[in-house]
């Protein structure tokens, strides 16, 4: 295993196991009676209650729990290495959403599937993930930046079709949605057995491929060079990534936070080797997740209604934002692997002719759609027409600003996986909203507005305070927005858990609505966009030069903090007014920046307008299609965004990639 100097490892790992004992201890005497000795718990006789139920509920969840978190620790710190990110983690493979997604439609249309072999069907869907994305990134030898992106596609295609079934059929997949959420309830000891074996192969495994791990950190040409066949060892090194975090989640539901924040934790810690790191990042995964699931169970209301998954990332969140300052970035930095596409020869052209489809399409969403006697075109009468002009140009202001703050994002960290929802200000919003919801007896539209903007203010200047108290840059900035984000995953998980009647208008605005936009709302938004642009072309010297490192900058005269500030300022208030004006919208803003660059878009002034003209025009197709598609009923903009336009951006990679 190897010392480390660092003194916070031994801290850290007394620390956790301590808390770990005290709270099983604590849970454990709390259900024994007091004349019963403790090692009755191994072997309960017949009659015992208490025994019994410690034997075959408490005891097995223990172990299910130290057996989950070490293997989503090892497996994210596999993906980590392999992919050269920091933020991957087990919903970058999309496995995780895949076995949701065959859950989901086993439990709707093949009720007997789900309930006999629940195990079976959520590996089978986990396979499925896994064969479309190795087959998409196949051709480019399975490169860092096509496994990725393939990758997030298929989680966020799974999860908005998911989440498409669960608009629809709420009260059905109520179960579905405890389970996905991280639910450790343990019945017997066939969730220790079904984990036990499949679990200790693949980490066998893995503990074999310590040196090509190390290698595939590096550049693929010194990797080569060095003697690797590097198609191979990655192959088998997503393999068994996947294969670990497919048993995990088939027999506990969705737990990511532990496989990104573990390893992060290992290196910020001391871990450099890969094998030091997969062994401490198996402690450390193994620890939180015990400690957090034993702090669930002591809680004086039923732990049903927190599940431990998102329980997790809200109580390990604090320590990873202690630790982030510590963290090591993995490079080379992953857009290497996209920013290789041809250029276009005549950029602004295109632009130019991009933009004048962009406004004919939005006059035909208003002026052609589906009615009660049909389809028609310039037959609505003229209140109808102004709904669906607000709601279109909604639709295109939205997106638009949030591809711009991917886009920004995207090439001021160099990390393809930067997005709006990254940063953590639109889940800064989502809070506000959702405390607005919950404590006001009637919600008007100006009081959400408020609300969310005091919640991506708050969010704001707290990630704005870190990033100047710690000078964070690029990796370690994304790494912040994602720790904050996880605080509003677990208020939707209890909400969701406790079934509360409000969620039904919250679950319509968070999939990426354009129903309540008022005409105001929609010119403010046009307005911000416009100015937001503005700012952008003036900015784009810095989107050019910081991108190419820290050395770079400086000798160009550019100060990297200031330039990463006002850059982070400018993409979280292009995020934070799109998200309060449509909900929080993953599709546009993570893929609109990649489309602009596969069609050509290299450098920043055009790459940023054709990344909101594009973004635009995503939630422009999606808001006319969700309205029109299964008319009278409708579809949230941001759910069918991502449902349509997932394959189309899983073909254009697999062809451009």
């Amino acid at each position: 295993m190897g010392a480390t100097r660092n003194p916070m490892l031994p801290v850290m790992l007394c620390g956790l196991s301590l808390f770990s004992l005290v709270m099983i201890g604590g849970n454990i005497l709390a259900v024994l009676p007091a004349d019963v000795s403790i090692w009755a718990v191994l072997s309960p006789q017949a009659g015992a209650t208490e025994e019994i139920l410690l034997h075959y509920t408490l005891l097995p969840r223990i172990v299910v729990a130290l057996m989950a978190g070490a293997a989503l620790g090892v497996a994210g710190s596999i993906l980590q290495r392999v992919l050269r990110n920091p933020l991957a983690e087990p919903a970058t493979l999309g496995v995780s959403a895949g076995s949701y997604l065959t859950l989901t439609i086993a439990t709707l249309w093949f009720p007997f599937a789900a309930s006999a072999a629940a195990e079976w069907v959520a590996l089978a869907g986990a396979a499925l993930a896994l064969a479309a994305i190795l087959g998409l990134s196949w051709r480019k030898g399975l490169s860092p930046a096509t496994v990725t992106l393939s990758g997030m596609i298929v989680s966020l295609y799974c999860g908005a079709a998911s989440a498409v079934l669960m608009l629809f059929n709420h009260d059905f997949l109520t179960g579905i949605y405890l389970w996905g959420a991280g639910y450790l309830d343990q019945q017997d000891w066939s969730g220790v057995v079904f984990l036990a074996p499949r679990l200790l192969a693949a980490i066998a495994v893995a503990a074999l491929i310590q040196r090509p791990l190390a290698l595939l950190a590096l550049d693929d040409s010194n990797a080569r060079s060095l003697g690797l066949n590097i198609e191979v060892f990655r192959l088998l090194s997503l393999l068994i990534a996947a294969v670990i975090i497919a048993v995990v989640t088939a027999a506990v539901g969705v737990i990511s936070f532990i496989g990104l924040a573990v390893p992060a934790l290992a290196r910020a810690t001391g871990a450099r080797s890969p094998g030091r790191e997969m062994v401490w990042s198996a402690v450390f995964g193994a620890l939180v997740l015990v400690a957090t699931d034993q702090c669930v169970q002591a809680l004086p209301v039923t732990y049903r209604l927190f599940p431990t998954g998102a329980v997790t990332a809200l109580m390990g969140a604090p320590l990873l934002l202690v630790l982030v300052r510590r963290l090591k970035s993995l490079s080379p930095p992953a857009m290497t692997g996209i920013t290789q596409a041809r250029r276009l020869m005549r950029p602004w052209t295109v632009i130019a002719v991009a933009a004048l489809a962009l406004a004919i399409a939005v006059f035909l969403s208003v002026f052609a759609g589906r009615g009660p006697s049909g389809w028609h075109v310039m037959t609505a009468p003229e209140g109808l027409y102004s709904m669906r002009t607000i709601r279109s140009v909604a639709a295109v202001a939205g997106g638009a600003m949030l591809a711009l703050a991917g886009a920004i994002l995207q090439r001021m960290t160099g990390n393809p996986l930067g997005s709006p929802e990254v940063l953590g200000v639109s889940s800064g919003a989502m809070l506000g909203i959702i405390a607005a919801t919950l404590s006001a007896t009637a919600v008007s539209r100006g009081l959400q507005i408020s609300a969310g903007a005091v919640g991506a203010g708050i969010t704001l200047a707290f990630i704005m305070a870190l990033a100047h108290k710690g000078d964070f840059q690029g990796d370690r900035l994304l790494l912040i927005g994602v720790t904050l984000s996880s605080i509003s995953g677990f208020v939707m998980a209890v909400l969701m858990a406790a079934q509360d009647p409000r969620l039904d208008q919250l679950l319509a605005w968070m999939s990426g609505s354009t129903y309540a936009v008022r005409e105001q709302e929609a010119i403010a938004a046009v307005a911000l966009l416009a100015a937001g642009l503005a700012v952008g072309a003036l900015l784009r010297r810095w989107l050019e030069i910081l991108p190419l490192g820290e050395t770079v900058a400086l000798s160009q005269g550019v100060s990297l903090r200031s330039a990463t500030a006002i850059l982070l300022l400018l993409s979280a208030v292009l995020t934070a007014a799109a998200t309060i004006l449509v909900g929080p919208l993953s599709f546009a803003g993570l893929m609109g920046p990649h489309l602009a660059r596969l069609a050509g878009f290299q450098r920043p002034a055009p790459h940023l307008l054709a990344s909101a003209l594009i973004g635009g025009a995503i939630l422009l197709g999606a808001e006319w299609l969700g309205r029109n598609v299964i008319f009278p009923y409708q579809i949230p903009a941001g759910l069918l965004a991502t449902v349509v336009g997932g394959p189309f951006l899983l073909l254009l990679i697999g062809r451009r990639l």
